[in-house]
């Protein structure tokens, strides 16, 4: 019996139908065959059973589900000798078996095997959204939703690849070729049906990863630098009044714009308490002082957060938690103290500081509250990205963080309102599945994890274009989580609206120059261009003048008619990090763009003398406009260029492993736009990217 239930070895790709009766199984098999010009296997049960039902007016029994089995197998068997390409099964021995079990509370072992054994590239479930039809051998009219959960159920168990099909008969039909078709892609890339599944779950295209191990193949591009951006080369320096006046143009025009501030703000804040993670895995609190393990390890950063401890916005909180906790903790050495107090702030059953996300984190001690950077995000919204008195805020978190974003953002929305007659209307977005980049061995070949699974991991924060290009408005302002300050708001929110009134200015130029373009005579390009070179930063092509009017509109149409940001920059005072450069293209252009040192070829000297001289850092402090001069969102996806992004290497689970990087939010992926550095005060920038940060004097109280 055994025997007559194997099938046939093949290369054939075999799509097996699978799911309730009455849910267009057979419709889909022939609509398939046909359009893939190959041969179906029909369910030979259907024709065992109407011949029983005809003879002896008995439906299904025990005793019939073995004939049925073999009947199958035998059917799909003999397809399979006249299959071209692929052969769209019916039904499949994983029906009966579900089937027996759902009816009889039992399947027999052999048929069981079989069922399991029998292998099929794809399964399609057939979702119930399909009326039920009654015939003879059909009796199960209800509970039909309770009978899909039980067959996929069943695909889960036995480790199937299987994709859900919902929707009418054309819609089933044209995503079943869909995946058909991408399937045998992926077989060509080598690989496997699940891995085809796990790729479409997590939304990614198959082309995306073929670029992904392209560049793991060849290598990532590295940015070529010409030269720095320095002031009165790229970097713009504006006078007090210059700022004045583009604040003044700000604060008159933004009644009639729509305005937005836009705050990376997944991440967590692991790398702000690294050195004390490892101090605790490091210490051993039986046999050496805390000073011995500083000098023993050159912890030059633990001194300096022991003698700042008090100074801390936390400290009282968790210091009162120790005296609670621990009845002689006064008398404790201040060793023991100290540890005790690192040990609270970071275990998962206390403050966990480090695994919580930045946003929540205690970071400013006022006179009668200690605030989170949500809550002066919150405060500095209502100083300069309000208009109309409502405020837009837009946080991209991760999915499991928001509860925590809520229950800060909830309170204080209502205080604001209260004080600032401000309305504050705060969204929340996470980055999406789709822009995760797979990642592959030191061989370039797909890493898999202890359970055979590819591994993806989130593509970087250049994967927040696709949040930012969902906005809608007019003006935004791009800030991280975690630059904010304590004390001086209007000045911060002073040097905002000047980045934002420079951007209105330079629009409305742009704007004006797109509104008439097409009417423009040949002494009327002359403008443009110089307005494009001087203002701008961006030259034509080098055949520009032999160009006819009509081309040459055509290209200064394609410089202007791109979203534009206006970057504030600080002087360099060794952050590490990414600064301003003119770069230069494949064909020679030069161009501004903020460069991180990850994308620079350090191996060259040149380069690395060119980012020696660098002479300003980038505080990612940028003020946007992604609407066109019609008032049309741009798609901010078309502006990325593509090949700055970077290859990093990462471990799991102690196995070494290459990811990709998309191009960054502020570098790459804004690499086509218009762009203008403005230099602004050290004073906008105020970055926490330890926890020794929150003692530097803008982050204390005055």
């Amino acid at each position: 019996m055994e025997e007559n239930l194997k099938q046939q070895p093949t290369n054939t790709i075999k799509i097996a139908i699978f799911g309730p009766e009455s849910t267009g199984k057979t419709t889909l098999a022939k609509q398939l065959a046909a359009h893939y010009e190959t041969v179906w296997a029909p369910e030979f049960a259907r024709d065992y059973l109407q011949d029983k039902w005809n003879k002896l007016k008995k439906g299904c029994e025990p005793e019939d589900l073995m004939p049925i089995a073999v009947g199958q197998t035998r059917l799909e068997n003999e397809a399979l000798l006249i299959a071209n390409k692929y052969l769209f099964a019916d039904t499949s021995l994983l029906v009966t078996k579900v089937f027996s079990e759902i009816y009889y509370n039992f399947c027999d072992p052999i048929l069981d095997k079989a069922a399991r054994e029998h292998d099929y590239d794809l399964f399609f479930l057939t979702d119930v959204d399909v009326p039920w039809e009654k015939d003879d051998l059909r009796d199960s009219p209800l509970d039909r939703n309770s009978t899909f959960d039980t067959f996929k159920q069943a695909l889960i168990e036995n480790d199937k690849a299987f994709m859900v099909l919902s929707g009418n008969m054309v819609t089933r039909l044209n995503k079943a070729i869909g995946i058909i078709d991408n399937l045998s892609k992926a077989k060509e890339m080598n690989f496997s049906p699940k891995d085809y599944v796990q790729i479409c779950d997590n939304e990614i295209q198959l082309e995306t990863i073929q670029k992904q191990l392209n560049i793991f193949k060849n290598g990532a591009s590295k940015a070529l630098l010409s030269r720095p951006a320095t002031l009165g080369d790229g970097i713009i320096k504006l006078s007090e009044l210059q700022f004045q006046n583009a604040a003044d143009l700000f604060d008159n025009e933004k009644s009639k714009l729509k305005l937005k501030k836009f705050v990376p703000a997944s991440g967590a804040a692991s790398r702000m308490f690294k050195f004390l993670n490892e101090f605790l895995n490091e210490f051993d609190s039986e046999t050496e002082t805390i000073n011995a393990y500083i000098n023993r390890k050159k912890a030059n950063n633990l001194t300096v957060f022991l003698a700042g401890l008090e100074k801390f916005p936390f400290f009282e909180q968790v210091n009162d938690r120790l005296r609670t906790e621990i009845t002689d903790f006064d008398s404790l050495k201040q060793d023991q103290k100290n540890y005790h107090f690192i040990k609270k702030i970071l275990a998962s059953d206390n403050f966990d500081f480090a695994n919580k996300p930045k946003g929540v984190l205690p970071f400013h001690k006022y006179k009668d509250h200690v605030a989170t950077p949500v809550e002066e995000h919150l405060n500095e919204s209502a100083y300069y990205s309000s208009s109309n008195t409502i405020a837009h805020l837009h946080f991209t978190v991760s999915e499991i963080h928001q509860e925590q974003f809520e229950k800060k953002v909830d309170p204080l929305k209502s205080k604001m309102k209260i004080q600032s007659g401000i309305e504050v209307d705060v969204k929340f977005s996470y980055q999406k599945k789709s822009t995760d980049t797979i990642a592959v061995d030191l061989e370039n070949n797909p890493f898999r994890n202890e359970y055979g699974l590819l591994v993806f991991r989130p593509g970087g924060h250049g994967a927040l274009i696709e949040n930012l290009n969902a906005l809608d408005a007019d003006v935004i302002f791009i800030k991280n989580i975690d630059n904010v300050i304590q004390n001086h708001i209007e000045t911060i929110a002073f040097y905002k609206k000047a980045l934002a009134g420079t951007l209105i200015e330079i629009q409305q130029q742009v704007f004006s120059y797109l509104t008439k373009i097409e009417q423009v005579r040949e002494h009327d390009i002359e403008e443009i261009t110089t307005f494009v070179k001087n203002k701008l930063n961006t030259g034509v092509i080098d055949d520009f003048t032999k160009y006819t009017l009509e081309n040459k509109i055509s290209h200064l149409k394609a410089i202007l008619n791109r979203p534009i940001r206006v970057c504030g920059m600080v002087k360099n005072e060794g952050e590490p990090g990414g600064g301003p450069f003119w770069t230069l293209d494949s064909k020679g252009n030069d161009s501004l763009q903020i460069i991180e040192t990850s994308q620079i070829d350090l191996t060259n000297s040149q380069q690395k003398d060119i980012l020696q001289k660098a002479t300003h850092f980038n505080p990612v402090d940028l003020v946007c406009a992604i609407k066109d001069f019609k008032g049309e969102k741009f798609d901010l996806t078309q502006f990325i260029d593509i090949k700055s992004g970077f290859i990093v290497e990462k471990n799991k689970n102690g196995k070494p492993l290459k990811a990709y990087e998309l191009p960054g939010l502020w570098n790459g992926a804004m690499a086509n736009w218009i762009t203008l550095f403005v230099e602004v005060p050290l004073i906008t920038f105020n970055p926490v990217k330890t926890v020794n940060d929150l003692l530097k004097p803008a982050h204390q109280p005055q």
